[in-house]
């Protein structure tokens, strides 16, 4: 496990922290450092753990499940001077777009270049669409299941509460989504998937806030961003679009600030953070596919390939935790992180973003 470093004072004190370094920057770096985290691109998140921990060699098949800005395949790459296989999966076409013009770029100085296959699909469908490129076995898979800087800062998708935008929140370009169950997959549980039949439909942010009742609303809230205020939340939702449809990021943003308690509003955690977090899981059915996913990326895996997850928030934690287990039970594989990865001071100092990353290791068997 990585270890945190102590930050201290001039006069060689420890100072004060809240035990993760993740606010360090705002109290006691300059203001340019500040400027500079905040308009840094992409930033491949426990960088140097990924690479240990997929223990690559050259030659081997890898698959980034999520390729974003390319940032992890691009760096995998370099080290290996360009002799690897990279197939890089993204629901998003724009984000291949970045990607493949980042890898252009990056590999324009190496002798031997990256055999780079771009996959545009969920990596719900990993099999089939690894299948379809003419891959049949991989050396690592990863997934990082964080969202990229792009996709909070300019996708105008509706991602960030910070920004006024239109209420998306979709990965794919097309607003056209196979959903599971649709109204009827939100439950509970963190692998719960509706049990309905596919149905090709228009689904958003904005037809959940606008045209679901209050108690589904409320469900989304409380399951799939663990927030106590749901209910509040959730009522003074519907009583808000009563009056005229909510129809951007920062109208949501403020109705939620006004409906929770005083003492909530002012917090280290913007008061919408949780309900944003539950709606884009709901939207884009985040859960029931890395439940789907993860079976799949241990059987395409090669004898001692290595499956590496870097997660954000507690329900993809326990999914992963427990689908882990289960692998080792079955005699898979064996676990190679009884304690999550999490990010060292320096590296929340550089991307505060990263400050609730867990990453997970499983290698599976000779």
């Amino acid at each position: 496990m990585t270890k945190r470093k102590t930050s201290k004072s001039k006069g060689g004190k420890k100072s004060k922290s809240n035990g993760r370094g993740s606010n360090s920057w705002k109290k006691n770096r300059p203001r340019k450092e500040f400027v500079k985290v905040e308009f840094t691109r992409h930033i491949p998140v426990l960088l140097q753990s990924v690479l240990e921990q997929l223990d690559l060699k050259k030659g081997q098949v890898f698959v980034d499940c999520n390729l974003g800005d390319g940032g992890h395949s691009e760096e995998i790459a370099k080290v290996l001077e360009g002799d690897i296989t990279i197939a890089g999966f993204d629901l998003d076409q724009d984000a291949i777009a970045r990607a493949s013009a980042n890898f252009e770029i990056a590999f324009k100085d190496l002798k031997n270049k990256p055999n780079i296959i771009f996959v545009n699909d969920n990596f719900r469908n990993l099999t089939k669409a690894l299948n379809d490129k003419g891959i049949g076995q991989a050396d690592a898979i990863l997934y990082d299941l964080g969202l990229s800087s792009y996709e909070l800062e300019e996708s105008g998708r509706g991602f960030s509460f910070k920004k006024d935008e239109p209420l998306i929140m979709t990965f794919s370009n097309s607003r056209d989504m196979q959903v599971e169950g649709a109204r009827g997959a939100i439950g509970g549980d963190e692998s719960v998937d509706g049990g309905g039949s596919s149905a090709s439909v228009q689904f958003t942010a904005e037809d959940i806030i606008n045209d679901w009742d209050e108690e589904n609303i409320k469900t989304i809230i409380e399951s799939y961003g663990e927030d106590k205020f749901a209910y509040k939340i959730a009522k003074a939702i519907v009583k808000a679009r009563a009056e005229e449809r909510i129809k951007t990021t920062s109208r949501l943003a403020e109705i939620i600030k006004m409906a929770v308690p005083s003492f909530a509003r002012f917090g280290k955690t913007h008061p919408a953070t949780k309900t944003f977090q539950a709606l884009r899981i709901a939207i884009n059915d985040e859960l029931s596919a890395l439940n789907e996913t993860l079976p799949q990326a241990i059987d395409k895996l090669n004898h001692d390939g290595r499956l590496v997850v870097i997660s954000y928030h507690s329900l993809e934690d326990r999914i992963v935790k427990n689908m882990f287990k289960k692998f080792e039970e079955e005699g898979k594989g064996k676990i190679l992180t009884k304690r999550p990865i999490v990010p060292t001071e320096d590296e929340t100092d550089e991307n505060p973003r990263a400050r609730s990353a867990k990453l997970r290791v499983f290698k599976k068997s000779a």
